[in-house]
């Protein structure tokens, strides 16, 4: 992750005539990526690389074009993949639906309405129990879809104001967080009736720091993203105050982990993601045209990847290759890729070379057996 650089050896079909917003590839066989855009279509496209050859395009596989009968009217804002096999995809849309696609044949099995907007919409990642979808609307009730019986009849109340982002814990399958723009996170867990565990407060509890009406908001803003790290400890939370928070996410505690200021002008959701199975992890968070990577635990910026043309809208990592993409304003998906390392020639020995020619990531800690004697 610390040597992702845009790969010149790979493309990624340019299919989309106008913004992309949103990008998920399926957790089965990290193979099949979805991209959503500002015009309706939803593009699949295959990752693999078929031909071997060192340099490729990820062709598009199919698209739910403009003249598909069934395409979104208005902006794809969120798609996802359904989390335990890629005969089901879904997608959500300004146009007020949450669609429910059948892969094979590239027709909505359902379609839920709203009253409003749908900004955003989640499945669980480890739910066996249930196969509800949260969804968050212009409305400040968070929807519950439950995809075996196409109803809708689950409400959570309590947010003041629309739910720009909703994300499923990895670690309990009951536990969802929500996220709106009257500048609260709050914690619910499905099976209780009243629903709402805890609400995230930026100050910790200490009135004295808090205005009346600051008290119990996680920002001081709209709050327009949320990521969970992988094993579900921690909430990230990212707001139009500019600030990103690191959450515990079983006390509410905020760790007050300093990212400094990340420059979040998105009047909707905002799509970042952190990475798996790295250690330090990382986050990767659009920030204007560039996608800024820091270090999940101690807020340090890493590294600010450019390479888009105009505003980044979403970013996906693939764990198998530790590989992001990012989707953009500017049409174009593109493809970030770890750099391989140079390899030194057998005739110079590495303890020769300077040091700062390794970046310490990479550095081994083995020692050969010349060393021991």
């Amino acid at each position: 992750v610390l040597s992702l650089e845009l790969n010149k050896d790979r493309d990624v079909e340019r299919i989309h005539g106008s913004g992309i917003n949103t990008l998920d590839i399926e957790p089965v066989e990290g193979r099949y990526m979805l991209s959503g855009g500002s015009d309706g279509v939803i593009v699949l496209y295959d990752l693999e690389n078929l031909s071997r050859k060192p340099s490729y395009t990820c062709k598009a596989l199919f698209t739910v074009g403009r003249s598909h009968p069934d395409v979104h009217k208005f902006s794809v804002e969120t798609v996802q993949w359904y989390p335990h096999d890629t005969g089901i995809f879904t997608s959500s849309s300004f146009d007020k639906t949450l669609k429910i696609w059948d892969t094979n044949t590239l027709q909505p099995a359902d379609t839920f309405h709203f009253e409003g907007t749908v900004y955003s919409h989640h499945m669980s990642p480890v739910a066996t129990k249930h196969c509800l979808i949260a969804v968050g609307t212009k409305s400040p009730k968070v929807q519950l879809c439950d995809l075996k019986s196409g109803s809708s009849s689950h409400i959570l109340q309590g947010h003041r104001q629309e739910v720009l982002a909703v994300s499923w814990s990895p670690r309990h399958e009951y536990i969802l967080a929500t996220g709106s723009a009257d500048g609260r996170v709050k914690l619910w867990d499905v099976r209780r009736a009243s629903g709402c565990l805890s609400t995230l407060d930026q100050h910790n509890g200490e009135k004295s720091k808090a205005s009346s009406e600051a008290a119990n908001t996680a920002h001081n803003g709209r709050v327009n993203g949320l990521c969970y790290t992988n094993d579900g400890l921690h909430l990230l939370t990212i707001g139009t105050d500019d600030r990103m928070r690191l959450w515990n996410s079983s006390t509410g505690e905020n760790t007050l982990v300093n990212y400094g200021k990340v420059c979040n002008e998105s009047r909707k959701g905002l799509k970042f993601a952190i990475s798996c199975g790295c250690n330090p992890e990382f986050a990767f968070v659009p920030y204007g045209s560039t996608i800024a990577v820091y270090t999940v635990f101690t807020g340090e910026l890493i590294t600010m990847l450019r390479g888009h043309y105009s505003t980044v809208n979403c970013c996906v990592f693939q764990p198998h290759f530790q590989e992001l993409y990012s989707g953009s304003k500017d049409c174009n998906i593109l493809a970030w890729i770890p750099a391989p390392r140079e390899s030194v020639p057998d005739d110079i020995s590495e303890k020769s070379l300077p040091q700062q020619h390794l970046n310490p990531a990479y550095e081994d800690a083995w020692s050969s057996s010349d060393d021991e004697g």
